[in-house]
């Protein structure tokens, strides 16, 4: 007598959320993935295979890229790109021309340069050692803006304020520096920057004219943020100095070379030191020698040397100022311009939080608030007032005193929140509370390389505004078992990765029209994300290991089948997997939904009451791709790849019969 057959029994899964890497395959939810590699879950029975990538224009970079970002200047955004050559060029995101911003050797091309923005004027380049400067869409300027002028000599006979002129600045774009001066008992007794200009490389000389009097002689001090430079503090005045001209700065040791300063004296003592140059190459502030002599004194003043040995992390503007971070130290400009750093409303925080383990790591200026990242925690400045005196008073305060981030260009707004990626997760920082969104990734971040780039963008796809991470993956998941740069992209809570370029090592966001575009670079092309909808792309999709409703029971697979949308043709592999592993499915028979056809496989076509000819729906749309199977398991799920276009997974079938019990 003939076994009776065994019931089948039927799964469909429609509903897709994210991946998850965290759990075993087995133990994540059905509508759960174990891996989704450029298929976006956009939602219920909507698995989307994302475009790929297309070149902006013919772009080629003339060195190798170590830097990747954008910036608004007036109507156009640009993306500029750093080179290894310490070269920088920029292409115009709307007219996809590459215009040469700065020559070889500008730049460090060290990779660590930071860049921000000013107004809609200004892109602030924060290079790691040369310092600060600033490009407008046509000149490429270092900021070199006019610091401390000291007055050597008051002169006599003024009956009143003498004007005071400032030579032009070296750099043609550079903004001339400007000043009024005061007198006392017919003598300069002040001198007042009323603009601190830019362009200049070295200190700019001070004239004085009219006023009825003669003799005023003052020098100037650049402000650098230049490292291996360094800068003198007094810290004893000395006594009985009566011949400035006679005194004497000598400076020895650090390292480096080339520093000078000149003693200004005020009340037979000396005031401070003014650096006419601040020299290049200082490492050591211990071991410079400072000396005083001359002058008539008697008693020497003391002074020490401070070298500059901490590069530029952060430039951001906020609140009408320009605010630069070097060390623990945040310097901000005024409120007269946003290259001066020297007059009154100017200033400097030192962070002395307990929290603030190490230097800052980056400024981001978002939601009306100046965060301040460290590697492990985050402060921000906010409430920014001018007192009646014209001195900056604001807040700071520490919002998280445990995660923060040392990537600096994986931090970006998302929404009304902040987005970062550090080296165990991705967090989002909404007010002053923030929460880890990389749960489902946990099994990811054991295997990115972070020796090299991490960078991050927001970027619109299928019509919802996104964020993408991009960084080296090793642990060899996916279309690929080589290692490369992947984008991990998040949305609604829901996470899964892209691949368009495998060598794609940095990104960047960009608006055009309204929509905010994802750029990137492999170092040499330059490419849009997302943006090619007919290209092919290698997609890889892997559903969770699933108990069909019986945990406890063995499973036969006995049929799958995948339902699809198609716009044009495509081609689906798949293998029925099972805890103890895969089988490839020997083939997949793609069945189309065509209606009315005659002999010859023509759709026949027909008239409605308007006499219109209507055709029934054929060829393209829904399709039911399905294979027997036999694979066999306590948990079954499918792995489907492809490298074709534009379609779209709708859901998949299983039918399967059990078997025994463990």
């Amino acid at each position: 007598m003939a076994a009776a057959e065994q019931k089948k029994s039927y799964a469909v899964v429609k509903q897709f959320a994210g991946v998850d890497t965290k759990a075993n395959r087995t133990a994540i939810k059905e509508e759960e993935f174990s891996w989704l590699e450029n298929a976006m879950p956009i939602g219920y029975a909507n698995l989307k295979i994302t475009p790929t990538y297309s070149n902006v224009g013919s772009v080629v970079f003339a060195n190798t890229v170590t830097n990747f970002t954008s910036v608004n200047i007036g109507l156009y955004d640009y993306l500029l790109a750093f080179q290894a050559d310490g070269s920088l060029q920029a292409v115009n995101v709307q007219t996809a021309a590459l215009s040469n911003i700065a020559a070889a050797g500008i730049f460090t091309g060290d990779g660590l340069t930071n860049v921000g923005q000013w107004q809609n004027t200004n892109a602030l380049i924060a290079d790691s050692n040369k310092g600060l400067f600033s490009w407008d869409g046509t000149n490429l300027i270092n900021v070199g803006s006019v610091g401390t002028i000291g007055i050597v000599s008051g002169g006599s006979g003024y009956t009143s304020p003498p004007a005071v002129t400032i030579s032009a600045p070296n750099q043609t774009g550079g903004q001339q520096a400007f000043a009024t001066a005061s007198i006392t008992a017919n003598a300069v007794s002040s001198i007042v920057l009323t603009n601190a200009g830019s362009g200049y490389t070295s200190a700019p000389s001070i004239t004085f004219s009219g006023g009825g009097g003669s003799g005023a002689n003052a020098i100037s001090q650049l402000v650098t943020f230049a490292t291996g430079t360094m800068s003198v503090l007094v810290t004893n005045g000395g006594a009985g100095y009566t011949n400035a001209a006679n005194t004497v700065v000598t400076i020895s040791g650090g390292g480096g070379a080339g520093a000078n300063g000149t003693a200004i004296i005020a009340g037979n003592i000396v005031t401070q030191v003014i650096m006419t140059n601040y020299g290049s190459g200082y490492t050591n502030s211990s071991n410079i020698v400072v000396t005083i002599t001359g002058g008539g004194a008697t008693t020497n003043a003391k002074a020490t040397g401070i070298a500059q040995t901490n590069s530029i992390v952060g430039v951001a503007s906020f609140s009408g100022r320009v605010w630069v971070a070097q060390g623990r130290t945040v310097t901000y400009s005024s409120s007269i311009g946003f290259t001066d750093f020297s007059t009154i409303s100017a200033g400097q925080i030192v962070l002395t939080d307990s929290t603030l383990h190490g230097n800052i790591q980056q400024l981001l200026s978002a939601n009306n608030f100046l965060y301040i990242f460290g590697d492990d925690s985050i402060n921000v400045f906010s409430n920014l007032q001018v007192q009646t005196n014209g001195t900056t008073i604001f807040t700071n305060t520490n919002v998280s005193a445990s995660v923060g981030s040392k990537r600096p260009y994986a931090i970006f707004p998302y929404f009304r929140s902040v987005l970062f990626m550090n080296d165990y997760g991705i967090y989002a920082l909404v007010g002053s509370t923030t929460s880890k969104l990389s749960d489902p990734l946990d099994g990811v971040f054991p295997y990115i390389d972070f020796t090299k780039p991490v960078s991050a963008g927001q970027v619109l796809l299928n019509n919802i505004l996104c964020s993408a991470f991009n960084f080296y993956y090793t642990g060899g998941a996916g279309i690929s078992s080589a290692s490369r740069y992947i984008q991990a992209v998040f949305f609604e809570k829901k996470w899964f990765f892209t691949s368009g370029d495998s060598a794609q090592k940095f990104v960047t966001s960009a608006p055009v029209g309204g929509k905010i575009n994802l750029y990137g670079t492999n170092g040499t092309s330059c490419v849009q994300m997302y943006s090619n909808s007919t290209g092919n792309v290698s997609s890889y999709v892997q559903t969770a290991l699933m108990p069909m409703g019986d945990p406890i029971r063995t499973k036969q697979a006995l049929k799958i089948g995948i339902e699809a949308t198609l716009t044009t043709g495509a081609t689906v592999n798949a293998t029925i997997d099972a805890e103890t592993g895969s089988e490839t499915v020997p083939y997949l028979a793609a069945t189309s939904f065509v209606f009315w056809t005659n002999a010859s496989g023509a759709t026949i076509p027909w008239k409605n009451n308007a006499n219109a000819t209507i055709s029934w729906v054929s060829g393209t749309g829904y399709t039911l791709y399905k294979s027997d199977a036999s694979n066999w398991g306590k948990y079954l799920g499918l792995t489907v790849t492809s490298n074709s276009a534009a379609f779209v997974i709708n859901g998949f079938e299983f039918e399967h019969e059990l078997r025994v019990r463990f």
